[in-house]
């Protein structure tokens, strides 16, 4: 509900205090102070309001707005090119994520006003109703966003009606991701559930999809004939969208969706888990998918896995060694919460990553991120827990082939 909201106050062009609901899908806090501004405001001048943390309440043209918008990422896009390099892969991560903090405040300070009906009252503003209303939800009164995040909400609006193309799910099969909803553009971990081995027990027991997400690594295993396959989200968004792309695929009477903290109730053939690869504090909500405070999700998740396995089933866990070449992670710690579960490796599928990030020689991960692989660890319940996890020996791990290359992400990695 409106009232239910954050507040932000300014002061109007006759000296009145006013107010007005803040909004923001991604989680950010209201900007404490907000002055009214126009197209005579400059952008040098504007770059030293959003630094000191004044949000700029637009009510020019909108197309200026993006102007400027626009010239305060080059301030920062120049600022940043003046900063020595970090000295390893670790520091570089830190450096990274401080940026993209800061760029984030900054440019989240040029804000936009809106109706109730979520309309934009400013001229030359675009029809963007649709697309603010599927993520923000119904108002009764008028509010106020960032101008970032309405750029955020009207790209997720197209993704979420184009759809993602997945290969494994069959020729021009697609997967439409909702605001919020991590988009499965890294083809390559889909890939690897395609083509890994089921065991028999799948066929069975079925399977379990824990953090399901958009639903796709249930539909891989749905369209390879595993039956039934449960599937878990917390997030009420993830649910509807998993439900939604089911039941596009023809897929609903195959995939039970399931609200659930990681695992539903009884066990399973195969049990399925892509938790977040980076273990780092999330910034936003919006995060999640991509940061695991402290590998909270994948520990859980290894922790739970013996008890929700019927006997010869197999737990498939998708993760990206990123974490470890940044140093936030190391194999040793990996192999010995699988030891301390009770668990054992009983194989790994490898590949490369195919997205532009890995070929980008500027990107300031660059040596990390051409190191990665992607991998499908199988494991399964130990004969003798007492014994310590190993990792895959040389003959266990498969390497595939290098998948078509993946669409645009609809969101950094």
């Amino acid at each position: 509900m409106t009232s239910e909201r954050p507040q932000v106050q300014w002061t109007d062009d006759d000296g009145q205090p006013q107010r007005a609901p803040w909004v923001s899908p991604a989680g950010h806090p209201p900007p404490r102070r907000v002055q009214v501004v126009d197209d005579s405001l400059g952008a040098d001048a504007a770059f030293q309001l959003a630094q000191a943390g004044t949000g700029l309440l637009w009510v020019g043209d909108f197309h200026n707005a993006r102007m400027l918008l626009q010239a305060l990422g080059r301030r920062l896009e120049s600022r940043a090119r003046r900063t020595p390099p970090p000295a390893g892969p670790g520091q570089a991560f830190e450096a990274q994520r401080r940026a993209q903090a800061e760029r984030a405040r900054v440019l989240g300070m040029v804000l936009l006003p809106f109706e109730a009906d979520h309309r934009v009252p400013l001229r030359r503003a675009p029809e963007v109703r649709a697309a603010v209303a599927q993520a923000v939800g119904p108002m009764d009164s008028h509010y106020v966003a960032s101008l970032r995040e309405l750029q955020g909400l009207v790209g997720a609006f197209e993704w979420r009606k184009k759809g993602v193309e997945v290969p494994a799910l069959g020729a021009g099969a697609r997967i439409h991701p909702h605001h919020g909803v991590f988009s499965p553009v890294r083809g390559e971990y889909v890939e690897l559930v395609a083509r890994a081995p089921l065991p028999a027990a799948a066929q069975a027991a079925g399977a379990f999809d824990i953090g399901t997400g958009t639903g796709v690594l249930s539909a891989v295993l749905a369209r390879r004939g595993v039956r039934p396959v449960l599937a878990t989200d917390l997030a009420p968004q993830a649910l509807a969208c998993a439900r939604e792309n089911l039941e596009r695929l023809g897929l609903a009477d195959a995939v039970q969706v399931l609200a659930a903290d990681l695992y539903p109730e009884g066990r399973a053939g195969l049990v399925l888990c892509n938790p977040p690869w980076v273990p780092a504090p999330k910034g936003t909500p919006l995060e999640a998918a991509v940061y695991d405070p402290d590998s909270r999700m994948l520990r859980g998740w290894l922790a739970g896995l013996a008890a929700h396995l019927v006997p010869g089933g197999e737990g498939w866990l998708i993760l990206s060694d990123l974490a470890e070449h940044l140093g936030l992670r190391t194999r040793a710690e990996l192999l010995r919460w699988v030891g301390e579960a009770g668990l054992q490796v009983l194989g790994r599928l490898d590949t490369r990553p195919t997205h532009r990030r890995a070929a980008d020689a500027e990107d300031p991960l660059h040596a990390a991120r051409a190191a990665e692989l992607t991998s499908l660890w199988r494991l399964g319940v130990a004969v003798r827990p007492e014994q310590p996890a190993r990792d895959a020996r040389p003959q266990d791990v498969q390497r595939l082939a290098a998948p078509a290359p993946a669409a645009p992400r609809a969101r950094p990695a």
